[in-house]
């Protein structure tokens, strides 16, 4: 679950980057958003299904 959370927050932190006035690379955050909101879906989809979303490194 924390995982999710923190995909939240960057997808938060994200879109306030792209629409800061001074956003010269707003293009390129743009497709780094779309990969987070796609990360996140993800990352839902897993929680709901009662997946384990951390996994744990061997």
């Amino acid at each position: 679950m924390n995982k999710t959370l923190l995909t939240i927050l960057m997808l938060a932190l994200l879109l306030l980057f792209i629409i800061s006035p001074f956003a010269a690379l707003a293009s390129l955050m743009l497709v780094v958003f779309v990969s987070a909101f796609f990360s996140l879906v993800g990352n839902l989809f897993q929680a709901i299904i009662g997946g384990d979303t951390n996994p744990r490194e061997s």
